[in-house]
């Protein structure tokens, strides 16, 4: 269906099977409620998602431990999710099996990692921020369809995405914490408990990543033509890659530094 709004610039929908109610030219809040919605859905329906999620919280179950590497999942997908928005990713055939093999590595990944022995708080953040910019690509392939009823207010849908996404991230937390904590007391020990959950998880994973490799492998890659508008493109990604390892590297400093302080405190108070 075409629309031709009093702007005269017309915008095209596609329609699946029934929609409900669909608001052509929303108001910002219209639109916001709406995305808030879908990505709360989305969070809880995708399973790899939350699969991932239950990695991070097996070894990390208090709230003080886990408020970094979910805010470091968030800030990640948060920054993919709207360059992709705005078209900053790559729009090749590949593209989207490639970020989904890579999805499912990185929950083998974090299984794994779970069973050898979890890293630090520290570390676990800055690993949980790099998967979580993989992540984030993986949200922009389900709103490729959605975000044509976003109208004029494509930021904000984004953004309305994103709280979705973590409020539905906030319920899985709210649950999942207190069931471990319960399987760890009365169930089973902590730490074989830790390694029969992650390797669960790393099995159903790793067959996702034999699968998707399996589909991503048919298709051929090409170089892109080093022509003035790859360059460009090229250039922008370079600057964001520069402008987010410095702001981690600022947040692993201040990271750091606080621990420090905290370490003084105590010492002072032992003293």
């Amino acid at each position: 269906m075409r629309f031709l709004p009093p702007s005269g610039v017309v915008r095209a929908f596609e329609f699946q099977d029934a929609p409900e109610l669909v608001r052509l030219d929303p108001r910002w809040y219209q639109a916001s409620l709406n995305f808030v919605h879908l990505g709360f859905l989305h969070i809880l329906e995708g399973t790899d998602h939350l699969l991932f999620l239950f990695c991070l919280v097996i070894p990390f179950r208090r709230l003080r431990s886990l408020v970094p590497i979910v805010t470091a999942f968030t800030v990640a997908h948060s920054i993919t999710l709207i360059a992709s928005a705005y078209n900053f990713a790559p729009d090749a055939l590949w593209f989207p099996p490639l970020i989904e093999t890579l999805i499912a590595m990185s929950i083998v990944y974090m299984a794994l990692e779970n069973i050898v022995g979890a890293s630090t708080v520290h570390r676990r953040w800055m690993i949980t921020f790099g998967f979580g910019l993989v992540h984030g690509f993986g949200f922009s392939f389900a709103l490729r369809q959605t975000m044509q009823f976003a109208g004029s207010h494509m930021l904000t849908s984004l953004l309305s995405f994103n709280v979705g996404v973590e409020l539905g991230q906030l319920l899985v937390l709210v649950l999942l914490i207190p069931m471990l904590d319960g399987l760890f007391r009365y169930v089973v020990a902590e730490r074989m408990g830790t390694i029969i959950l992650s390797a669960l998880v790393a099995h159903t994973a790793w067959h996702w990543m034999i699968d998707r490799g399996a589909i991503l492998a048919r298709f051929r890659f090409q170089w892109p033509v080093l022509d003035a508008a790859f360059l460009a493109s090229l250039l922008r990604w370079l600057m964001a890659a520069v402008a987010l390892a410095g702001l981690v590297w600022l947040v692993s400093v201040l990271g750091r530094w606080r621990a420090a302080r905290n370490a003084e405190a105590k010492a002072e108070g032992t003293d």
